[in-house]
């Protein structure tokens, strides 16, 4: 199993970003799909995730401004960001659980920095 993710890097506050996370080895259209951050110092958190049903959830740190999809199609979960802010910046991983108590295949990890 492995989950690439990309399209992280640098920007500016108020700007944007799309993060892609490819999976292999899954039968993805089963799995919850899962975008968590590290900022520096902080604990790993959950910033939103995506049912196999396409039932959405949210951080409310990023509420209106962050959008989860998944094209099953292409075994891909995005996270298109927008508005970001410096609160934003750290690493971005995406994850791949069948059920919440199963167990959780992990990305590499991909760094998002917003500048002020």
């Amino acid at each position: 199993v492995q989950l690439q993710a990309s399209g992280g890097g640098l920007v500016q506050t108020g700007g944007s970003l799309k993060l892609s996370c490819e999976a292999f080895g899954i039968v993805f259209s089963a799995h919850i799909m899962s975008w968590y951050r590290r900022a520096p110092g902080k604990q790993r958190e959950l910033v939103a995730s995506i049912t196999s049903g396409s039932i959405e959830n949210y951080h409310d740190s990023v509420k209106g401004r962050f959008t989860i999809s998944r094209d099953n199609a292409k075994n891909t979960v995005y996270l298109e960001m927008n508005s970001l802010k410096p609160e934003d910046t750290g690493v971005y991983f995406c994850k791949a659980q069948r059920h919440p108590f199963a167990y959780a295949f992990w990305g590499q990890g991909t760094q998002v920095t917003v500048s002020s």
